[in-house]
């Protein structure tokens, strides 16, 4: 959080991936989405997998780093601080409208410098143009990205070299600071168990990915260890 508060104060183009098991696995099977994470300036374990097999790996007491709790702690520093400001990039207007309503009364000293929610397709050139001019201009040394893996992570990567503050992709962070999406309880958080509770509110939608990203992630995880002993 330190650094990302040194370049946000500079701001400074860098991008930060937010890596769960999704991430990870999609990663392993789209080499162009590899290349993506691994040009990343920060990638930190969302997961509690991802931490847990960090740290069988070698990398003793690794934490998990994820989205929701880093954009709070973040703001919750800027907030002391005073500056730089924040922007909000991706979500619904409606999700954005009650997120700057939480933050605004939780965090009253922290500048909420704009929000783009932009629309659910692909962006023309100009319209990207239009939003990364929109962003800069408001002087904002962080911007939440909220656009969902792996599009926020390519956007964000794209972006890079125009957008002149630290771009940070935290997925369904925007829903569950706003509200519109229950969060899991703490302790199903420590236990590791976060995606089984998202699983039961969105089964729909979710449980492809989870059957197989979930699947994939232990299979490669028990042939790498084995392979490095």
């Amino acid at each position: 959080m330190s650094r990302l508060l040194l370049w946000a104060e500079r701001r400074e183009g860098r991008v930060v991936g937010i890596c769960n098991t999704h991430s990870v696995v999609t990663a392993h099977d789209d080499p162009l989405f590899g290349a993506v994470l691994q040009g990343a300036d920060m990638n930190t374990a969302d997961g509690a997998p991802v931490a847990w097999f960090m740290r069988l790996s070698g990398a003793r007491g690794q934490q998990r780093i994820n989205g929701p709790d880093l954009m709070w702690r973040t703001c919750q520093a800027l907030d002391r601080a005073g500056a730089p400001s924040i922007f909000l990039y991706g979500n619904t207007e409606d999700t954005n409208r009650r997120l700057e309503a939480v933050l605004r009364t939780r965090f009253p000293d922290l500048t909420i410098a704009g929000s783009i929610s932009p629309p659910f397709r692909d962006l023309t050139a100009e319209e990207t143009a239009q939003h990364i001019a929109h962003i800069n201009r408001s002087g904002a040394g962080i911007v939440w990205v909220s656009l969902g893996c792996p599009k926020q992570e390519v956007w964000m990567a794209k972006s890079r070299e125009s957008v002149h503050a630290v771009m940070v992709g935290v997925g369904a962070a925007f829903d569950y600071h706003a509200g519109t999406i229950k969060r899991a309880p703490l302790w199903m958080q420590r236990a590791g168990l976060e995606w089984v509770h998202r699983l039961a509110s969105e089964p729909r939608r979710l449980w492809r990915r989870y059957l197989y990203n979930n699947t994939q992630f232990v299979l490669r995880a028990v042939q790498t260890y084995v392979r490095r002993r």
